[in-house]
């Protein structure tokens, strides 16, 4: 369960000790076992070895069999290029932008970010308010 390597008097030991019940516990010192009685019962038992969990699921072609939910989309839609916080929304439903002009101020990584449209256009929806927190490529503002 357990190995050690301790050096007395210049001495080295290698220790690993197999199991602890109560106040005795089985070890082997250098390859010869022994069975070691203890002055205190341990406080606890030595746990078995931890079993790790299998590989996931995969198809016969290799694909995960759980996968990412796709997420949906909007044609036309401005997407956070990382997740924040919606500190605030510089425009409204209707209104005409132009390619640059900044739509939205998003906190990121304690630092603001203008998130710009891409193209020239009418604000079809806007699908944050501010304080909304989002995750990366969720849809801000659909241009159309």
């Amino acid at each position: 369960m357990k190995s050690f390597k301790y050096t007395i008097n210049g001495n080295v030991y290698k220790v690993h000790i197999n199991s602890v019940i109560d106040d005795v516990a089985d070890v082997e010192v250098n390859g010869s076992p022994y069975h070691v009685k203890m002055e205190k019962p341990a406080k606890t038992q030595m746990a078995p070895p931890v079993k790790r969990p299998a590989q996931a699921p995969t198809t016969t072609s290799g694909e995960p069999v759980v996968a990412r939910p796709a997420t949906e989309t909007t044609q036309g839609a401005i997407k956070t290029p990382l997740p924040g916080v919606i500190l605030q929304v510089k425009c409204n439903v209707g209104d005409m932008v132009k390619k640059g002009q900044t739509l939205i101020i998003l906190e990121a990584m304690k630092m603001e970010n203008n998130i710009n449209a891409d193209r020239d256009g009418k604000v079809i929806e806007i699908k944050v308010h501010k304080g909304d927190s989002v995750l990366e490529s969720a849809d801000l503002v659909v241009i159309g």
